[in-house]
């Protein structure tokens, strides 16, 4: 099944093209997107300009032709604030469905709100405690509260980046007095909802669209030498948000794209909403924002696809967003998740077990179980050298619930779990930080010896008990009857855990030495 879902926005229109692949599982396959600026004028008109009519109908006629050609099932549609106060917004809908037949659907700010949790929940692996997330579009701003299992509040207030535009009516440099008045306007409008929503209570501000991400980007380049792959589930600390606010408010539009991240396109506009943003955080409390690359786009696919359940073959429960991510890399790349499942068990347990030896927690933790979990991957496209076309494979793939350092190091760790030892020769690893080459040597030397404990995909080793004794790592294998390949296997592993480590590593099978390997730490 494919769904197209076009996002009628005061800023921007938007489209995504998935490939549905299970119950709550996609891949985008085409994205579209044009500035097309509904908004521009309707808070102080209340109509939709005549350039703004036509630009967003020949956006939309054009989305709905590319969807069509690539043969979706279903395009949905929906509209927001922009169509929503415009005086002319039930016309501009009413010709777009004579010109392409699909029906928009003018939807609520609350409905609006709940959409794009939907989408923050399927690429931000939220824990169990409460999430605030925030969407500044150009009419409105949308605060939510909620979590993996439910919705709290969702609302919608009018600010947005267009709507202040309109009020204060100058896209240059903002003096002192106009930023005041505009903060106090912002506090004004945010008040009660700041206050709901802090009484419920949360431990995480998450920040969407298209206003949020750019300013996120552009801090974290500010502060960073490299760019990002993608900006989801990266956090960025408010004084950095607060410095690009600044540089951007002592600035003409012309000069704005100075800043890297900055388009030309949202020039206009953008300083707007970096006062809208920080004060919306410091009312938070807030000591930092963590970015979402999924918005109301991607919520109306989710809710179509619960909806619509019975219509999609479900895909196996998994217990978070990136084991689910995970499950659905394995299916679509034919590998064996039992086996996989089995062997990040192992791997961890042998994590848990030597971590007096390497002070490791839940980051180089989650980064070892993931590795195990996708290491086999690229069998799907070449056996021989499949630990290298893994790491291709995630290097092209969707990221979501993971930050871009945590799928960095799962490649590496994934490239030499088998065949050449880490080399600083090999260019990507000796462009990695000298904790990230540690990280990859203890990790891929724990994962080695874990595949090689299944060797024959039967699961035959059951369980590892290791034991550190001066400098020497006694690993037992349990259940090991019948499990000479397996044994065999792992022998053969040892050296790079051993060279990571700086100690000896000795196997036990239940009946007696299997094999060890020295700690030379020459690399």
């Amino acid at each position: 099944m494919k769904l197209a879902a076009i996002d009628i926005g005061t800023n921007s229109i938007h489209m995504i093209v998935v490939k549905v692949l299970q119950q709550r599982n996609f891949e985008v396959i085409e994205r579209e997107k044009e500035m097309a600026k509904l908004g521009a004028g309707v808070f102080a008109t209340n109509r939709l300009s005549d350039r703004a009519f036509k630009t967003g109908l020949d956006t939309i006629e054009r989305c709905v032709q590319l969807a069509d050609q690539l043969g979706v099932d279903e395009i949905l549609t929906a509209a927001t604030s922009a169509i929503r106060e415009a005086q002319n917004g039930e016309a501009f809908l009413n010709e777009v469905v004579r010109r392409t037949k699909i029906t928009p659907r003018m939807i609520s700010g609350k409905e609006e709100a709940r959409l794009i949790f939907l989408a923050v929940r399927n690429a931000i692996a939220l824990a169990d405690q409460n999430a605030l997330v925030l969407d500044i579009g150009g009419g409105s701003t949308e605060a939510v509260v909620g979590n993996r299992k439910e919705i709290l509040f969702g609302t919608s207030m009018k600010l947005g980046v267009q709507r202040l535009l309109d009020m204060f009516d100058d896209q240059g440099p903002i003096g002192d007095e106009a930023r005041g008045v505009l903060e106090a306007h912002i506090r004004f409008l945010a008040k009660q909802t700041l206050a709901e929503v802090k009484k419920i209570g949360f431990t995480q501000v998450i920040g969407t669209s298209g206003t949020i991400r750019t300013l996120g980007e552009a801090a974290y380049l500010a502060n960073h030498e490299q760019s990002l792959r993608s900006v989801n589930a990266e956090v960025i600390p408010i004084e950095n948000l607060q410095d690009i606010t600044q540089q951007l408010i002592d600035l003409k539009p012309g000069k704005r794209t100075n800043i890297d991240g900055i388009s030309e396109k949202r020039t206009d506009t953008i300083h707007l909403g970096g006062v809208l943003l920080v004060q919306l955080l410091q009312m938070a409390e807030a000591k930092e924002l963590t970015l979402c690359d999924a918005s109301l786009r991607e919520g109306m696919i989710l809710d179509y696809l619960e909806r619509h359940s019975q219509d999609v073959a479900d895909f196996p429960i998994q217990k978070s967003l990136r084991h689910r991510k995970s499950a659905q890399l394995v299916q679509k790349y034919d590998a064996d998740w039992d086996s996989n499942s089995h062997i990040a068990a192992l791997a961890l347990q042998l994590f848990e077990q030597t971590q007096e030896l390497h002070s490791y927690g839940d980051f180089e933790r989650d980064i070892l179980e993931y590795a195990a979990l996708l290491h086999d991957i690229g069998q799907y496209l070449a056996f021989k050298s499949y630990h290298k076309t893994s790491r291709y494979i995630l290097e092209r793939s969707d990221p979501r619930g993971f930050t871009d350092e945590e799928m960095l190091l799962i490649g590496h760790v994934i490239r030499y779990h088998r065949k050449a030892h880490p080399k600083t020769k090999h260019k990507k690893f000796k462009r990695l930080s000298d904790r990230q080459r540690q990280i990859v040597w203890v990790l891929a030397g724990l994962l080695r010896i874990a595949v090689g404990l299944d060797r024959t995909k039967n699961q035959l080793v059951k369980a590892v008990s290791g034991q550190v004794s001066g400098q020497t790592l006694e690993i037992t294998l349990l259940g090991t009857e019948n499990a000479e390949l397996e044994l065999w296997a792992a022998q053969d592993e040892c050296a790079v855990l051993a060279q990571a480590l700086n100690l000896d590593v000795i196997l036990k099978s239940e009946s007696g030495t299997v094999t060890s390997a020295g700690g030379s730490n020459q690399r």
